[in-house]
């Protein structure tokens, strides 16, 4: 849309009227502006032309709204875009309903790859429900300079990895994970095992879900945005052992609020008055314990949960060591990792060169032929092709993240869909400047966490009033002050 207007004001300024000119200069400026370019019947007249162009009131609005239009884009595309948290997978560190500052520029920003898109919006045109964007024209994308790069413990703002393929009617589930799940079913159904033939269920999986659901792809900057923490970055090795995050063998420092499950006996129940005291969401009865609940907790709302005298025995829910789970990367039974009990798992970093075998290629075969573009074929057990040469070596062109949500039991992140490659990531967040909560009455408003910053520990105190006062009283003054004038009849 923003290289639309460009090219428009460009060729207005060549004093082209003429509509269907002006359209194809839009929809074809590769065509176009050579054309006008080389031919002596169009001049350049700058600003002068739009000067002595007259314009009716509405033709102002119009170029206001085109102004702005271009200026927001601009800004959202290349340096901050607002972004809402849709889901509880960062409670309590950020919670459904934050409203966020993602700063593209701490990373650097990618130029698009989609630029025919209805202004404003993702992949989606709200109330229609339709695809917001042409893929008729894609362009290359490059990362530009920025502040800095991805460090450990940064709350980042993603592109789904596994979002290029969708199923409309059920989007908040993978569909990778549809058609493993699918196609598991379907051969122990036959009696057979999924897991010594795990590309024939694959198939068989991707068969149902393509015949039972309508399937959509979205390319790169168009796939849902995702917001998690990056615990490793390219190169780390990342290991978790029971619930707790190592990197190259140290202990990650754990978010201030990061949550676990945890089974509770409460024969007599946890009143709600004591549930919204200690600003406990997410409770179900436990389907192990009679008389217990699944309730999930930070390190703060679980010593005021004990000592509140409502709770008996709290255990918490780890899964064990060597237990495998078929669906936490990589789907292989070699790999027996959950997501408390993960790794050890080299993350993959430019230029590093890994050698493939029957293992290995489940961890990299995504890598391989998604995020890199490759033509890849297994030829037999530890044979492989890429681009039509036999090899059992692989060398990475671009960095990778491995990210994880703070509410590290209701998270679909890297421990269940892998690595993040780096031409994913969005931004940083760095500021809530707004947060309200469907749970509280009007105005619904979370003042405590209104004008706070994101930081690798969870947020900072809120500076709402910091900021809310000094700006109030400059509006009240200047108010004043213009009424005292008034009065005086200057």
């Amino acid at each position: 849309m923003l290289l639309m207007v460009m090219v428009f004001l460009l060729v207005r300024n060549f004093e082209v009227e003429n509509n269907v000119e002006l359209v194809a200069a839009v929809f074809i400026p590769f065509v176009y502006l050579p054309y006008i370019g080389t031919n002596s019947k169009y001049h350049f007249h700058g600003n002068d032309y739009w000067k002595k162009y007259p314009k009716s009131t509405g033709r102002e609005w119009l170029e206001a709204l085109v102004f702005a239009v271009i200026a927001a884009t601009i800004i959202r595309t290349f340096f901050f875009e607002a972004f809402v948290i849709p889901s509880s997978s960062m409670e309590k560190s950020l919670l459904v309903g934050d409203y966020l500052f993602v700063s593209k520029i701490s990373y650097g920003a990618k130029t698009p790859i989609t630029p025919l898109t209805v202004p404003f919006t993702h992949h989606t045109i709200p109330v229609l429900n339709v695809k917001s964007y042409s893929e008729w024209l894609q362009l290359p994308s490059w990362r530009l300079p920025g502040l800095g790069s991805v460090k450990n413990n940064d709350v980042v703002v993603f592109n789904y990895p596994d979002g290029d393929t969708v199923a409309l009617e059920q989007q908040d589930i993978s569909y990778y994970r549809l058609v493993r799940s699918n196609g598991r079913a379907a051969m122990k159904s036959q009696g057979s095992d999924p897991f010594k033939n795990p590309e024939q269920a694959y198939n068989i999986g991707r068969q149902i879900i393509d015949k039972n659901l309508t399937i959509a792809s979205r390319p790169v900057d168009k796939r849902d945005n995702y917001v998690k923490r990056c615990v490793a970055i390219p190169g780390d090795l990342l290991e978790i052992v029971n619930q707790q995050v190592y990197i190259n063998g140290k202990p990650l420092k754990n978010p201030d609020l990061m949550q676990f499950s945890f089974q509770v006996e409460a024969p007599s129940g946890i009143s709600k008055k004591v549930l919204d005291k200690l600003d406990i969401t997410d409770i179900r009865p436990s389907e192990a314990v009679n008389g217990a609940y699944d309730i999930h907790l930070n390190n703060y709302n679980l010593a005021k949960l004990k000592s509140s005298g409502m709770a008996g025995e709290v255990v918490p829910v780890i899964s064990p060591k060597n237990q495998f789970y078929p669906d936490v990367f990589p789907y292989n039974p070699a790999y027996p990792w959950n997501v408390d009990n993960f790794g050890p798992l080299n993350i993959p970093k430019k230029g590093v060169t890994v050698t493939l075998d029957s293992n290995s290629i489940d961890l990299y075969d995504r890598i391989i032929r998604v995020y890199e573009d490759n033509d890849f074929k297994r030829l037999s057990k530890n044979e492989f092709e890429i681009n039509g040469v036999k090899t059992n070596q692989y060398t990475f062109k671009q960095d990778y993240y491995f990210l994880m949500g703070d509410n590290r039991h209701n998270s679909a992140d890297s421990r269940l869909w892998g690595f993040v490659p780096d031409d994913h990531v969005v931004g940083k967040a760095v500021f809530i400047w707004m947060s309200r909560s469907q749970n509280r009455s009007f105005p619904n408003i979370r003042f405590e966490r209104v004008f706070s910053f994101v930081n690798s520990s969870g947020i900072s105190k809120s500076y709402f009033w910091v900021i809310a006062i000094p700006l109030f009283l400059i509006i009240f003054g200047y108010n004043k002050r213009r009424w005292i004038l008034e009065k005086l009849g200057r």
